[in-house]
Order: structure tokens, then sequence, then C-alpha cells
């Protein structure tokens, strides 16, 4: 039971028309459903960028802190550097972050770990400079850069950059904030 062929020739124009109810793609889903699916996409989008990822900025770093208040490491010529032994305290800096117009404080208190008791004079006579390159250097930042906890280490190798960059002579073991107060 074969069936008949047909000829190109015997083919209507009716017969090739879709018909109702049969389309190959469906209206209903190309009109309602794209849109949606790029709404969703949207959303996911935003969610991702501004939620997630700020969660995992801010969460906290494990460290390693020894109970002792002076930490002991070699330094690059073979002999022990001390944090903590000799630190110059620079108290109560405030500073206008940038972009805010001054209409928002930092107050802060700066702790800079020097690496000999003699490098203590050194900043002494050199305090306005030293006071300079730590306003400058958190007045250039803005708010959300400010308030981020993860950026303030940053923030600490910036200032001991400028400050090495002033003072050559001077060792800087680390920079601590003592007190950081943002309004």
């Amino acid at each position: 039971m074969a069936l008949p062929e047909e000829k190109l020739e015997d083919i209507k124009p009716e017969d090739i028309a879709p018909r109702p109810g049969k389309s190959s793609v469906n209206m209903k889903i190309l009109i309602f459903g794209l849109p949606i699916f790029i709404i969703q996409l949207i959303v996911v989008y935003f969610v991702t960028a501004n939620i997630l990822i700020k969660r995992l900025e801010t969460k906290p770093q494990p460290t390693t802190n020894n109970s002792a208040a002076m930490q002991v490491s070699q330094s690059g010529n073979g002999q022990p550097i001390e944090y903590g032994k000799y630190i110059y305290s620079i108290d109560d800096i405030i500073v206008n972050p940038a972009d805010t117009d001054g209409k928002r404080l930092l107050l802060t208190s700066v702790g800079i770990d020097l690496g000999k008791l003699e490098m203590e004079n050194d900043l002494k006579s050199r305090e306005p400079m030293v006071k300079d390159v730590i306003i400058s250097t958190l007045a250039s930042k803005n708010i959300d850069q400010l308030d981020n906890t993860a950026y303030r280490d940053t923030l600490k190798m910036q200032i001991a950059s400028g400050l090495k960059k002033l003072i050559p002579s001077v060792t800087i073991n680390n920079v601590y904030f003592s007190k950081y107060i943002l309004q």
C-alpha cells in the first residue's frame, strides 16, 4: 500500500500555508516567555553583583595571631624583626574623605611600628610631613573605600610606602589604626 506521489504541479498554495494551531513557534511563548526570561537574567545578575559579592568581600579572613603583643620574624639581612616594640603614635587626625563636600569626617589615630628606637626622633622632627602623608592618603579615598574593613590593609600599605618614600632612612614594620571613626 504505497502512498500516491504528488507532483510539484499538483500542490496548491492552500496546502502549503500553515494551519492554525500547527505553528512551529508558538507566538505566546515568543511574546511572553522571552521578556520574562530576560527579566529573570537581569534580576539574577543584580542579586549576584550587589548582594553576594559584597558579602564575600566583607567576610573576615581568618588570621593567626599569637597571644604575645610582639611578634618576631626575620628581615632580609637575617636580623629578627620585633613587631610592636617601638611604636610612634599620631593621635586624632581628622580628614574629609573624597567626594563628600566636607559633610563626612574620618577621625583616626595612627601608630607606626618602627625598627629602632632612634627612628622615632626622625619621625618627631618631621611630624608635619608624616601627618601630611597620612592625611593625603586618607583624604584621597571615598566613603566606600574607607568604610570597607577589608580595604584598611591597603590603606596601611599606602601610608607605609608614602612614609618610606618621604623618609627612606626609617624602617617601618607596620602601620596600625588605634582609632578609626567614620561619621
